[in-house]
């Protein structure tokens, strides 16, 4: 009988361990962009890496935009927890609070910073603490945030013609999105906002005459070679710009608290190892753009560029005027700013410096060594 007992024992011990073990949470997740792109990579690197750490514990179910709700709609069914959660961009949301765009970094990199700067006001000058405030406080909506993805640099654009100054592109019909949307209208752009997805056909059906989306591998993926051959880099619209990963906040507060820092912790490595293997990508993009299907990789006019920067802070300045928040936000990023970029540019060597010794322009690029 004693034998009896502690064998029962024993394997009511194993089958609550084993149950224990398998006991599993899923929290499904949609992005705003297809499946075809490496932007969606970084949502499916995050979740393979959840499901390791967790051991099984937590699993994010991705899926790509439109699968349940279309793309701009993700923020709402999070929400609503239509969705449990999102891989998104902030910007999206600039109609319904313009501060929206700050969280990305902002146009001119935040007063500019790099992206280690961003995500350093963002973790030490109250930054993630404004942009949980933005979501719950300023529009009232039940969800947690968390910066996951450094989308750029991004480039100018792609165009029909050649763009030599500012005049050449004033009145041509662009895809572009968010504030910088507005900052081309106000130097003269006509501007048409719309999904990476959509970007192709209208393109192909002559909608558009030109288009911003990244650039590199992601502008490679999605064909504009094939429609345009100019393609022109940097941009200052988002020299700087950081998507998130967004969960109800519900659903997040439900989770074991280790779950809740292994979603945090591994945003942070997603952010870090995606950023290095997408630079690598771009570039390999770049030849390929080049040398394969013809197109010419130009630097965009730097007349462009400073005109977009004063444009920017004309419009900044006016919205700061009448939006708290956003002045409270744009003022946090130019205090930490105004202390960390003086200081790296002292102490850092330009990029340029050790690269033109080593690959002189013409050198790099062909892809040769000097």
């Amino acid at each position: 009988m004693r034998l009896f007992v502690r064998s029962a024992v024993a394997l009511a011990a194993t089958a609550a361990f084993a149950t224990g073990a398998q006991a599993q949470t899923t929290l499904n997740m949609q992005a705003t962009w297809p499946a075809s792109l490496t932007l969606y990579e970084n949502f499916t690197y995050f979740a393979d890496r959840i499901a390791k750490v967790s051991g099984g514990q937590l699993k994010i179910n991705t899926m790509p935009a439109g699968q349940v709700v279309p793309a701009f709609e993700v923020l709402d069914a999070t929400h609503k927890k239509v969705l449990d959660g999102a891989h998104s961009w902030a910007a999206y949301w600039v109609g319904k609070n313009k501060a929206a765009v700050l969280f990305t970094g902002g146009p001119g990199g935040g007063f500019g910073m790099d992206f280690i700067d961003a995500m350093g006001w963002m973790h030490h000058g109250g930054g993630l603490e404004l942009y949980q405030e933005f979501y719950q406080k300023q529009l009232n909506l039940n969800v947690v945030v968390v910066p996951i993805l450094p989308a750029g640099p991004q480039a100018f654009g792609w165009f029909k013609r050649p763009i030599k100054n500012l005049s050449d592109f004033k009145g041509m019909k662009c895809r572009q999105t968010g504030m910088a949307a507005e900052v081309y209208k106000a130097m003269g752009m006509s501007v048409v906002n719309m999904p990476g997805g959509e970007i192709m056909p209208a393109a192909q059906r002559g909608v558009i005459d030109c288009a911003e989306w990244v650039g590199g591998v992601e502008d490679l993926r999605l064909g504009f070679q094939n429609v345009w051959k100019y393609h022109y880099t940097p941009g200052m619209h988002e020299n700087v710009t950081i998507a998130e990963l967004l969960v109800n906040k519900d659903v997040y507060s439900a989770l074991k608290p280790e779950h809740q820092e292994m979603i945090k912790s591994v945003a942070a490595e997603t952010f870090l190892i995606w950023w290095a293997k997408w630079q690598k990508q771009n570039a390999e993009a770049l030849k390929e753009l080049q040398e394969k299907h013809g197109v010419q990789v130009l630097r965009t006019p730097p007349d462009i560029l400073i005109q977009f920067l004063r444009t920017w802070d004309k419009l900044a300045k006016e919205e700061a005027a009448k939006n708290d928040f956003f002045k409270k936000t744009w003022e946090s990023q130019r205090a930490y700013a105004s202390v960390v970029v003086p200081a790296k540019r002292f102490y850092f060597p330009p990029y340029e410096f050790a690269a033109n010794y080593y690959w002189p322009l013409k050198a790099a690029a062909k892809g040769k060594k000097k």
